[in-house]
């Protein structure tokens, strides 16, 4: 069994800062994470593995410190670690990031499963785990909460998703990529040889001219979306009246009547 898990570096912290010029995130001198989402992913990949054996690869696109969360995916037990490093591909929306993601894993070669976090919590989309599926044309099973049944004789999974109505049990062909949810697993905590392992490893490190890429289809000139212009939202404004009352029951009657002089109520 082959997995591949793409993972990426997003700033620990709420104050993220733009560049105004080119639209992207300021990411020099902000302290990083890997995206929480993402650890669910690394996990159950991991135990995929120790069930049926076979090889953990985590791979990601970013800068030289994006080490560091590869690092921390062979900690936590992955195989081995790739990093999409080339000044080329700075600033990719989802898109060239799906593209240029997909042309690394086509390097990789064959694989069974592909294992995305739901979505990357600085940017919110949710776009680059299916736009790898859709660059390598394989079934995108999203949104999934438990692997309900992975037969890798017959080349085939079931799992449950989380839809708004409840769960959807949906059965997919492999190879398939897959993007989970918080509900399916816990992370696991790096052990201490897990650490010690992570820090002697070598992270395989492919550039641009590593990949079989178009040069006009990735970063920020192979961006088919940018951002025009950043604001911030105004503060919400809103009022509060105290309710007085000599007992919680006048209270309740005093609060009544003003919402159904409002119409709030009717």
């Amino acid at each position: 069994m082959r997995a591949i898990v793409c993972i990426k570096q997003v700033p620990d912290t709420t104050e993220v800062k733009i560049d105004p010029d080119r639209g992207t995130l300021i990411r020099d001198g902000v302290p990083s994470i890997v995206n929480p989402f993402d650890t669910y992913a690394i996990e159950e990949a991991l135990r995929v593995r120790e069930k049926f054996g076979g090889q953990v690869t985590v791979i990601t696109m970013g800068p030289s410190q994006a080490t560091s969360a590869l690092k921390e995916a062979i900690a936590m037990g992955a195989d081995e670690a790739i990093l999409l490093n080339d000044r080329e591909f700075a600033g990719a929306d989802t898109w060239a990031t799906a593209y240029t993601l997909s042309k690394a894993i086509k390097k990789i070669g064959e694989f069974d499963l592909i294992f995305c976090g739901r979505q990357a919590i600085d940017g919110d989309t949710g776009q680059t785990g299916p736009g790898i599926a859709t660059q390598l044309q394989i079934n995108q099973l999203t949104y999934v909460c438990r692997l309900a049944n992975l037969d890798l004789d017959k080349k085939t999974i079931e799992v449950e998703r989380l839809v708004e109505e409840g769960r959807e049990v949906v059965k997919s062909a492999l190879p398939c990529l897959v993007t989970v949810v918080k509900d399916i697993n816990q992370p696991r905590y790096p052990t201490i040889l897990g650490i010690r392992r992570a820090q002697k490893a070598l992270i395989t490190v492919w550039t641009a001219r590593d990949l079989d890429v178009d040069s006009k289809l990735i970063g920020l000139n192979g961006s088919p979306t940018r951002v025009v212009k950043i604001s911030t939202p105004p503060p919400r404004a809103g009022q509060c009246e105290l309710i007085k009352g000599e007992s919680a029951e006048q209270q309740a009657d005093f609060l009544a009547e003003k919402l159904l002089a409002e119409k709030i109520i009717v």
